[in-house]
Order: C-alpha cells, then structure tokens, then sequence
C-alpha cells in the first residue's frame, strides 16, 4: 500500500470529518448480507417500488429519437423550467419566472447548491429534527453551523413557531425543514407554516429552504407551500423533484425555486460542479410535469393503504411507540424501550445497536434514528409491498420477543 494511500493527512478536514450517509451505510450492510443468500426485507432506502409511468418513459425514448444529445443549459431547458413555473403557479400558487428556477442532478444537488450558495463559516442553520440525512453533511460542508430545534413525538414530530424564534440569532442565515417529512412522515398545516413564517418574517438575513419533495405523498390535508406567505415570498426557496412522487429516483432530477440573487448564484455554483443535468432526463421531466397526475395519485393511495397497515402492525408490538404518518413513505417509531435489553449477551445500548439486531435477527434492514437527529428512533419505509410489511413486522415482533 503507498505513503498516499495511507496519510489521511492529504484529505480534508471537512471531508475527513463529515459522517457517512447511514441510510446508504445500512444498504450496504443489508446488501452484504444478501449476497451471503440470506432473505433480507429491505425497509431501509426511500425509494419508491413503482416503475416510472410510461408516458414519461415514452418522452425519454422520443428526446433520443429527436437527437438531444447536446450539453443543455446549466439552469435546464427553457421548456423544464417553463413547465416548472407552471406547475408551481398551478399547484402552489407560487410566482417564480424561470430566471429563478435551477434545475440540479436532484433535490439533494439543489440544496447543496443553495447552501453553497448562502453560507459563511460559522453561519447558522436552524434544522427541524427529525431531519433528512443529509441536511447536516451539507450544511457542514458549506462551513456552516447546524442548529437543531426538536419536534417531539406528542406533537408529531413538528417543531412550534416558538421552538423555532427560540433558535434564532444573529448568526442564523437559514432554516430548513420538510414536509411532508422524511423520517417522519408528518406534515406541516397551512397553520402551523403561517405561525413558522410570522417568527422569522422580522428576521431579514433568514432564508427558509421548504424541501417539498414528498408534495405528491400527502394523505391529509392539501399540501401548503411556505413560500405563499405573503411577508416571506421574497426569502423562500422550494425544493423538490422527481424522484418521490413520480418514482423518477435513478433519472436524477431535482430543481430549486429561489430569490433570483440566489438562483444566480446557484447556476454559477453548479456552472463549476456538474453544469445541466442530463437532457434525456430533462425532456422526460417536461412531460411529467405537464402529464397527467393520475399514477401519480394511483401510488399515493397504495403508500396510504401500506402506511395504515404498518403503523396499525407495529402498534400491536410491545415496545414500539409511533405516530401517524400523513405523508412520505416512512413510520419512524421510537424505539427506547428496548435500549438496556440483551440477546445472547450483547445490550441494546442504543438506535445502532437495535438496527444491527434487527438486520442480524429478525433480517430485516431499517435505519437507525441518530442519522436523522433523534437517537431513540429507527426509520422504516413502507415503500413495498403489503405481503413483505407482513413478513417484516412479524419477523421484528418474533426477534424483539428474544429480548429480555
């Protein structure tokens, strides 16, 4: 092995220092095991179990046909963001000209770019927690301050408007949350976003980053865009994508909707990164967008169905406490009463330990609560089928049954 392959030195403090994403971590681990022929039901990966709708795949077949084999733009094509602003009009209420949108290799590309894009060292974000995996490795990356304010299992997982004015400071230059939420699966009221909006409208510095990803996988009341907030409009930036609602995950597709100063400024970011996502994919977006929402509401119904299922299953499995899940594809229990247990002399000291025995004993993989900031939880997606939720509670009632 070389001197360079060993020396740490030569990598970066920030890299050196940033944590792994646990999600792709345990897909890992559960993929390992898979290889080894053992059955292992995957609850780990958010990532819908639907093919993309077919007239969308037919617009990629056609954009080869039609030759778009060329560099695009880095902000994306006049049509996508066309067909973008539309949407966010017709569904959102939401007035962004296309100037503002960036279209990004995903929604996970879109937030790196605008925290990039806003932050100095030692700035401050407020991140709501339960949160995204990775909020905190990006805003880190951009040398900026992770501050978390706790939403609580009896509100449902949502942080109050006065949660939120405690938090903030001179130094907080952002807040981001999402709904409806992963883990968690919550999703905020026209309400509770108002009451968020009132307390940081005073606050001119504080951009508020809506990742709203999951829109199409809301099973209460109809989705409500902060950025409507008429004393916060200017300071809003939406994130969302395709990968979720139209099970578009592997076509890597994502945009923000920003302040024309920062959507500037993320096409410059992006100009030096990756420039345009790739055109195929694009032209393929502009009919998602513009199509029908019918299998797009077929596959909500069918994660509302499985959401019910699994939450009334595992309600019926001592030691497990859960909310109800309004949207997204996930029920994220907490799990704490098993910590101090042992099985076959090993404690269950915590979230790692319990998703470890789970994998190890019941073989089925989910992900620990610490990667989303709430270390007595463990997440799991309901993004399969009704026969292996079954499977999979029963197989996690019989091992957790071992515990003593």
């Amino acid at each position: 092995m070389t001197l360079i392959e060993t020396n740490i030195d030569i990598l970066s403090r920030r890299v050196s220092e940033m944590e792994e994403s646990q999600t792709l971590a345990m897909a890992g681990k559960s993929r390992q095991l898979k290889e080894q022929g053992i059955d292992i039901i995957n609850m780990n990966l958010g990532e819908p179990d639907f093919k993309t709708p077919l007239f969308i795949q037919e617009a990629a077949k056609k954009a080869i046909d039609d030759g778009h084999f060329g560099y695009t733009p880095v902000s994306g094509i006049a049509p996508l963001r066309q067909a973008i602003a539309d949407k966010l009009k017709r569904e959102n209420q939401l007035d962004y000209a296309t100037n503002q949108i960036v279209v990004s290799t995903g929604a996970k590309q879109s937030i790196a770019n605008v925290m990039l894009a806003l932050l100095n060292k030692g700035d401050e974000v407020i991140i709501i927690t339960p949160y995204w995996v990775s909020y905190v490795g990006i805003v880190q990356l951009a040398e900026g301050t992770p501050v978390f304010v706790e939403g609580k299992l009896e509100n449902d997982y949502k942080a109050t408007a006065e949660d939120v004015k405690a938090a903030i400071t001179s130094k907080t230059k952002a807040v981001i949350f999402s709904s409806p939420c992963n883990p968690t699966g919550s999703v905020f009221s026209e309400k509770e976003l108002r009451e968020i909006a009132e307390v940081i409208a005073p606050h001119p510095q504080i951009t508020v980053v809506a990742d709203e990803i999951y829109e199409y996988i809301n099973f209460g009341e109809p989705h409500f865009s902060i950025g409507r907030v008429e004393s916060l409009k200017d300071r809003v930036v939406t994130i969302n994508g395709l990968s979720k609602g139209f099970a578009m995950t592997g076509w890597r597709l994502g945009y923000a909707a920003c302040p024309l100063t920062i959507a500037k400024a993320c096409d410059k970011i992006q100009g030096q990164v990756t420039s345009g996502t790739n055109s195929i994919t694009q032209h393929a977006a502009v009919a998602a967008l513009n199509g029908s929402r019918a299998e797009v509401e077929e596959m909500k119904n069918a994660y509302e169905k499985r959401g019910k299922l699994m939450k009334s299953l595992l309600d019926n499995v001592k030691g497990f406490k859960c909310n109800t899940p309004q949207g997204a594809f996930y029920v994220f229990p907490d799990v704490s009463d098993f910590y101090g247990k042992k099985y076959e002399g090993k404690t269950i000291a915590n979230s790692e330990d319990f998703s470890m025995f789970l994998l190890e004993t019941a073989n089925v993989a989910v992900v620990m609560g610490d990667a989303f900031g709430a270390p007595n939880c463990i997440r799991l997606s309901f993004a399969t089928s009704e026969e292996l939720i079954k499977k999979a509670i029963e197989r996690i009632e019989d091992a957790v049954s071992k515990l003593s």
